[in-house]
């Protein structure tokens, strides 16, 4: 079952199907299901945070020029 916007969908199998999808691969483990980012909601404005302790984040990682600012 797919969600669209429009919608509501049920948190927990929502979370249940995401860690079914990232784990499915023959080399997956749990930790490939960890979260990454944390949604909240302040007045009407819906903010996405990359959590701090994300395996994988977006961006030059350490070591590249431009996340040294070379």
């Amino acid at each position: 079952m797919s969600s669209t916007p429009t919608e509501p969908h049920d948190d927990e199998s929502f979370d249940e199907n995401r860690r079914d999808q990232l784990t499915s691969a023959p080399d997956a483990t749990e930790a490939d299901a960890a979260p990454r980012i944390d949604v909240s909601e302040h007045d009407g404005t819906t903010r996405i945070d990359i959590r701090d302790d994300a395996e994988v984040r977006p961006g030059a990682g350490p070591g590249m020029p431009e996340a040294d600012g070379e």
